[in-house]
């Protein structure tokens, strides 16, 4: 029993300060953190309980440094195994971790001694962490209310929530991409990622960045080649290092599943992007207003010829399977296809999930293999979900499609999309109910029907049409929003100019991209994360400025793309 808990719990705190010295994550700091259970008294039988008060303090620890609930807790240490070695639990299976309940009870259990010891030490580790860099949160730091302090100019705020973020970026971020070199490898992990922010600073290339380096007998620049096989290591399936074909991935029904490629690059993407939400979550960004989410497919353009001979329909034999065709302004084209899942309206618009695209081309053969809309839209939801709660999301008309409509409705989400094509003429239409005065109208309760039967209802919603390139007088727009009333139209299609400007965010994420004419799609899809990623973290910061100083989260960006990516480059250079 702790006769002194301001002792105990010091020697707990000075422990971890050391630790947060040199360690880059707070589950790092926990899991080597030495706990003097002779001095903490559990009222629990200890013979009988699953988890002993080591686990048991450590995992109550983490909660209350971290600010969430018991429940998110529990939640969080059913998912991650990360976390369940971190505080010791002995489980082989993650649905046997501790409970909301089972914490709780534990908690209580605790003598009134030892809950002091946990309370004061959760302040203390969680000030080192702070100053050591180790918590995210200290990305959303107080503004000063004391009196006698100055406060902070914008200028000032601008600069420390930029730096907030950089710091963010190298401890928390960009170390998530790992390229799996042998440990005795010349340039570190971190030397590669400063040479990608390099290369997006400048829009240049691993080839333009590698002779700059030559040139100015810069050591921490390599050579392209070496800089181009650490990133596609990075992408690169374990266990697995040639350039891979969809033979290598082809299941029992031909379907070309690029999950290897995908997989590998996509968990360092989720970690990093999850690194990035923790960072604001301490602010609650998510949880006070209505979250809305847009999907959207871009295009990285390939210019080869994919024809060896059209006229008689022969298709080069090497010509790259994830290049689809795709028409734009008027012109039909060929390039990798990504599709996005990104947080907009009030939200800072960080890029939730990435998957790749691979469609039917009139240069493929009849069976070629391609992703259905619906599959991607739920690969989509289901990362985005593994991070905030949704409630709308939005989509481009080319996701169309009624098993797409389907999977959201069965989530509970609600979902707004514009229609590929329409009647032009709504008298022709029956059962439109028109707005008395208004050009709008509404089409109530059109059945959605999957297999023959009827899913669910939606609502059809037609309004003057605002964009140059719509195919008639009428914007036409579906909704599985309950009854919408036709004075509500304008309201409710208002609300999809909330996706933000989806072909910005597109163009920002491609003047990052790296130049290269490689057709190893391990350097394509990763080049893509890495860019989006630098995205975000851009993104956070204007976000965190304009929350900051009150202003408009819609409001023009405080700092530019390509100051912020100048400045990730040096920062990592500087202190990397």
């Amino acid at each position: 029993m702790p006769t002194d808990p301001p002792a105990v719990a010091e020697s707990i705190i000075v422990h971890a300060e050391t630790l947060c010295e040199r360690e880059d994550h707070l589950w790092d700091v926990i899991q080597k953190l030495s706990i003097p259970i002779d001095n903490l008294e559990d009222a629990r039988d200890q013979n009988r309980v699953n988890f002993g008060t080591d686990e048991i303090f450590r995992t109550l620890l983490f909660k209350g440094i971290r600010g969430i609930s018991q429940n998110e807790l529990a939640q969080r240490l059913g998912q991650e195994p990360s976390l369940v070695k971190s505080f010791h639990l002995d489980v082989t299976d993650l649905s046997n971790t501790p409970t909301q309940q089972e914490l709780s009870y534990a908690h209580a259990q605790f003598s009134e001694d030892t809950q002091k010891v946990l309370d004061r030490t959760v302040v203390g580790i969680r000030q080192a962490a702070l100053d050591n860099g180790v918590l995210t949160e200290g990305l959303v730091p107080s503004v000063p209310t004391d009196d006698d302090e100055e406060p902070q100019s914008a200028n000032e705020y601008k600069k420390e929530k930029a730096q907030k973020t950089l710091t963010l970026a190298r401890k928390h971020v960009i170390p998530e991409f790992d390229t799996h070199r042998a440990a005795h490898k010349k340039y570190s992990d971190e030397v590669m990622l400063d040479m990608f922010a390099s290369i997006c600073a400048n829009n240049g290339s691993a080839h333009s960045e590698a002779e700059y380096g030559w040139l100015t007998d810069d050591d921490l620049v390599c050579d392209d080649s070496t800089f181009l096989r650490a990133i596609k290591k990075i992408a690169t399936p374990k266990g697995s290092d040639a350039q891979l074909t969809f033979e290598d991935f082809e299941d029992d029904d031909s379907m070309p599943e690029i999950n290897q490629i995908r997989d590998a690059t996509m968990t360092a993407f989720n970690a990093a992007t999850k690194n990035i939400i923790n960072s604001i979550r301490g602010d609650d960004p998510f949880d006070s207003r209505e979250t809305v989410a847009a999907i959207d497919i871009t295009h990285e353009q390939f210019h080869v010829w994919p024809w060896e001979d059209k006229e008689a329909g022969i298709a080069k034999p090497d010509y790259p399977e994830m290049v689809s065709g795709y028409k734009k302004d008027g012109e039909y084209k060929r390039g990798y296809k990504y599709a996005t899942i990104t947080l907009v309206g009030d939200h800072a618009p960080i890029v939730l999930g990435i998957e790749p695209v691979k469609e039917d081309s009139v240069w493929e053969s009849d069976d070629s293999p391609s992703y259905s809309k619906a599959e991607l839209v739920s690969r989509l939801l289901d990362r985005a979900e593994q991070f905030v709660d949704l409630d709308t999301v939005m989509f481009d008309r080319g996701f169309h499609a009624k098993r797409v409509y389907a999977d959201v409705h069965d989530r509970g989400l609600t979902y707004l999309s514009p229609v590929p094509r329409y009647e032009d003429d709504l008298a022709a239409i029956q059962d439109i109910q028109a707005h008395p005065t208004a050009d709008e109208a509404v089409m109530h309760d059109v059945p959605v029907e999957i297999d023959s039967e009827v899913h669910h209802e939606v609502e059809y919603l037609y309004t003057p049409s605002t964009s140059d390139d719509a195919d008639g007088k009428y914007a036409v727009f579906v909704t599985n929003q309950d009854r919408v009333e036709p004075e509500e139209i304008s309201s409710v299609v208002n609300g999809y100019s909330r996706r933000w400007d989806i072909e910005n965010q597109y163009k920002s994420i491609k003047d990052f991209m790296p130049k290269t004419s490689s057709t190893d799609y391990r350097l394509r899809l990763c080049n893509f994360a890495l860019s989006t990623l630098i995205y975000n973290l851009w993104r956070l910061t204007d976000y965190l400025i304009k929350v900051a100083l009150d202003e408009p989260i819609r409001s023009p960006p405080v700092i530019t793309a390509k100051t912020f990516v100048r400045a990730l480059g040096d920062f990592l250079r500087e202190f990397g």
